[in-house]
């Protein structure tokens, strides 16, 4: 039905020296690769149990063959426009509100071991508030959504993208236009090999040990170890 929720994924498209740089630069370019595939994959996974339909919005612009032949041509596509991140959120958004979403929640590819049950949270807290929100232990967040009836673009303008100030800014200008938002636990985004090592401290005994990132990692032994993050068991 057009007003069933829907969740927008992020994903860049999958290639070398552009995905990951912070990790590319301790791991080396393969591996980093390998990692955000597995990555995607495994938030993929996440999103298909929670049941809740799911679009991928991918970049750059000329990726969709690619993103069909990596992902499945059985998924929705579409590419993500316009000049930053910002921008291309909020048109995400619209684009989802034009075709009858009632309800959308946006993520990104950046938090693999997410669990389903809260992404489920996420969309039925939006049957309760106008947005929802989920702050990064970076200082940004990893989840952001809204109704389409309490959409709010200028959340997306005027951002620092990629600063640690970004989800105090967001709930900032949430105040300022007096709109409730309910804020989600904290999660944390694996972007440097110590958030690597985090992810994996977090997850040998949960259910995402069986996910396709710990099993690659589990077989990258010389790669941690040259890292210097043996320490965590798999």
């Amino acid at each position: 039905m057009p007003d069933d929720p829907l969740i927008l994924l992020f994903v860049k498209a999958p290639h070398k020296g552009q995905v990951k740089s912070r990790l590319a630069a301790v791991l080396g370019e393969d591996i980093a690769l390998e990692l955000y595939k597995n990555f995607v994959l495994d938030i993929l996974a996440s999103v298909d149990k929670s049941g809740v339909p799911c679009r991928i919005f991918y970049h750059p612009h000329d990726s969709g063959e690619l993103m069909e032949n990596w992902l499945g041509s059985h998924r929705q596509y579409m590419p993500q426009e316009g000049n930053d991140i910002g921008e291309r959120m909020a048109r995400a958004f619209r684009q989802a509100f034009l075709e009858g979403a009632s309800r959308v929640v946006l993520i990104g590819s950046d938090i693999p071991d997410l669990p389903p049950s809260l992404l489920e949270d996420a969309v039925g807290r939006l049957n309760r508030t106008g947005a929802v929100i989920g702050p990064a232990k970076d200082g940004g967040y990893y989840l952001i959504g809204f109704r389409n009836n309490t959409f709010l673009p200028g959340i997306f303008s005027g951002q620092k993208w990629s600063t640690d100030t970004v989800f105090a800014k967001t709930i900032q200008l949430f105040e300022q236009e007096r709109r409730e938002v309910s804020v989600l636990p904290f999660w944390q985004d694996v972007d440097t090999i110590e958030d690597l090592q985090a992810l994996m401290s977090r997850n040998r005994n949960s259910d995402f040990s069986a996910g396709r990132t710990m099993h690659y990692l589990s077989t990258q032994r010389n790669m941690l170890n040259s890292a210097e993050v043996s320490d965590v068991k798999l």
